[in-house]
């Protein structure tokens, strides 16, 4: 037997989980698109536990416990109005932002918030909690860590063989620059690197690092649309960044979704060579993909959902021709109906600020 220490730390059931699920299926596009990147059918809602419950700033919380089916448990955030009748039911995607350690918690406000969701708050945010924010104009919101993030994070400690070097690099000039790292600091850098090595793991099993995020994502909208108090036919999504990507996914997933917001996170795959792509994780960037639907394509689906795409001007990520092409790519697939697309640019870099927030919330108010 190997001594080799694992590069699935606390996923060593994964494999097995993909290889025995079913893929998932239902009407055209959502068979595609799950074929595409690989998507397992989720199993029935899973049992939820409260593990903590608070009320602050006219907003109640609870923290959510529930299990996938493999890897370890999912950590959630469920946002409601203290006060007054709960409406209708959003599901906040966190951005990837490179920091793994901290999963959906960079979008609540809640009694002892980690340091680094606080940070990166007042990093991409502009020091507000977006879900907080939600709840307080009426909606019930769930924030929950994806694959590969916060509580469903993998095991980095023994570090797998090829991080091994990576990392000896990094603590080498950590400490030529008398520079200590925090956990979790080292912890973002190691699973930064490690992604690649997930993507390797996914494709060997047939599916994809966007799949099984989207997988981890379906799973938390079958606990959203079954909590008593949300409209099942009045579901919608947002995010920035990362979670821009996964909200476009699950739209074409799950025809269901009434609503999509999406900022920071919309350009044509061909103008990311050859100079962007290299900036964007594997959940944005599927081997295959590409060839069957760009991304205004997987991001418009049927067109029977109402879509907000906030662009950001300078935005580093992306080349400003391509968001110029792909919301007149938008602006056409949503000629016709049945449902609406909204395109709007504001000047300023990558990020998720008041302006964009205020922006969605007016949105989804009138789209929900």
């Amino acid at each position: 037997m190997s001594d080799r220490p694992s590069s699935l730390g606390g996923y060593e059931d994964w494999p097995d989980f993909v290889r025995d699920a079913s893929a998932l299926t239902g009407d055209e596009l959502t068979t595609t698109v799950a074929g595409l990147l690989g998507v397992p059918e989720p199993p029935q809602p899973p049992a939820v536990r409260i593990v903590d419950d608070w009320q602050s700033d006219g907003v109640h919380g609870q923290v959510l416990e529930w299990t996938t089916g493999f890897g370890p448990p999912t950590r959630a955030w469920l946002l409601r109005p203290a006060d007054g009748p709960s409406g209708p039911g959003l599901l906040g995607l966190h951005c990837h932002a490179g920091v793994k350690s901290v999963g959906a918690e960079r979008l609540v406000e809640l009694p002892g918030s980690s340091a680094g969701a606080v940070k990166l708050r007042q990093e991409l945010y502009e020091d507000r909690a977006v879900a907080n924010e939600l709840a307080r104009a009426g909606f019930v919101v769930l924030c929950h860590d994806t694959f590969a993030w916060g509580s469903r994070r993998f095991g980095l400690d023994p570090l797998p063989w090829r991080l091994r070097d990576v990392m000896a690099t990094y603590e080498a000039a950590w400490l030529a620059a008398d520079h200590s790292p925090g956990d979790d600091e080292w912890y973002d850098v190691a699973a930064g690197h490690h992604e690649n090595s997930i993507a390797k793991a996914a494709g060997l099993l047939g599916t994809s690092f966007a799949g099984m995020v989207a997988y981890d994502d379906l799973v938390a909208l079958s606990v959203l649309r079954g909590l008593d108090e949300v409209d099942a036919d009045r579901i919608g999504v947002f995010g920035f960044s990362g979670g821009g990507a996964r909200s476009a996914a699950l739209t074409a997933l799950d025809p269901a979704i009434k609503a999509s917001a999406i900022v920071c996170m919309m350009t044509t795959y061909d103008s990311l060579l050859p100079a962007y792509f290299d900036a964007h994780t594997w959940m944005f960037t599927t081997p295959g993909l590409a060839r069957h639907l760009d991304h205004p394509s997987l991001t418009a689906g049927r067109a029977s959902h109402h879509q907000l795409v906030v662009y950001a001007e300078d935005d580093e990520l992306f080349p400003p021709q391509g968001m110029l092409t792909a919301d007149r790519e938008l602006t056409e697939h949503f000629h016709y109906g049945p449902a609406t697309y909204q395109g709007l640019f504001l000047p300023g870099p990558h990020r998720f600020d008041r302006e964009m927030q205020d922006a969605v919330k007016d949105f989804l108010l009138s789209s929900l």
